[in-house]
């Protein structure tokens, strides 16, 4: 039995209370330049240091945290929600229906996402909603797959079968039975997926084709310091640190809820 991952949560929860908690205790501007404190290493004033303007990256990345987090968590809902509409809809009609949206996913898994990334963004203004967009509509075909597989399943159950014959609407099946055994497949790949958006988002800003300044995100902090990275470390490791225990600390709670899953299906077969 896998323990929960009490660590990780922990660090979510200080990163969320960091980010959104954060500005109204510590109250330094994340825009105000100062020509005396440039590159100013972490210390009691600048807790992460200070960045090639003289501004104060503690407070760049409580700001460029709510981007990200927004991002990612739209991004991941829209893409999760999109996923499981077409997921069922796929193992609930079957046939045609289903033959078309296989045809669909198998197209957008022809290109690697991130690339597809790329070609979808050269060809828009990013912006935060520009970038939910095109990482939702890239994200979406995994979640699709698994829960067209979980959905075949279910439909060809008896009483699913049964209530196909007393002509129960379809919309009332999906709702009322589907939904709730598609729950935890549901919320272990939501947060999967939730890790993969802010990676996404983070990797383009990075890149310099995401968030663009002056509005800021982990992902343009964490550009904005390569340059000096080897004079001032801070600017790029604070930032990639949070990334990096966000999407961590997601996948181990992705993998916490798996076992769970797998656990009551064993149980369930008993």
């Amino acid at each position: 039995m896998k323990r929960f991952p009490w660590i990780s949560t922990t660090f979510l929860v200080l990163i969320v209370l960091f980010v959104w908690i954060g500005p109204f205790l510590y109250t330094s501007s994340a825009y105000a330049l100062n020509p005396s404190a440039i590159l100013v290493a972490p210390s009691m004033e600048y807790p992460f240091g200070t960045d090639r303007l003289g501004r104060d990256v503690c407070a760049r990345l409580m700001l460029g945290g709510q981007t990200s987090l927004i991002i990612g968590l739209l991004s991941a809902c829209f893409a999760s929600f999109l996923g499981l509409i077409i997921g069922i809809s796929a193992g609930f009609f079957q046939k045609k229906v289903d033959r078309a949206i296989i045809i669909g996913i198998d197209l957008f898994l022809t290109f690697p996402t991130f690339f597809l990334l790329l070609a979808l963004i050269s060809y828009m203004n990013a912006s935060v909603w520009v970038l939910i967009f095109i990482i939702s509509i890239t994200g979406w075909m995994g979640m699709a797959r698994l829960i067209r597989s979980e959905s075949f399943a279910i439909t060809n159950a008896p009483f699913i079968k049964i209530l196909k014959l007393s002509h129960v609407g379809s919309f009332k099946i999906i709702v009322k039975y589907f939904a709730p055994l598609l729950a935890p497949l549901f919320f272990i790949n939501f947060t999967f997926g939730l890790s993969g958006a802010i990676l996404a988002e983070s990797g383009l800003s990075f890149l310099g084709i995401g968030i663009t300044p002056p509005d800021m995100s982990w992902g343009v902090i964490l550009s904005e310091g390569k340059e000096v990275i080897d004079i001032a470390w801070w600017l790029s490791f604070f930032p990639g640190l949070f990334i990096f225990l966000v999407t961590f600390s997601l996948i181990n709670l992705s993998d916490y809820l798996q076992s769970k899953s797998n656990e009551k299906d064993v149980l369930n077969d008993i």
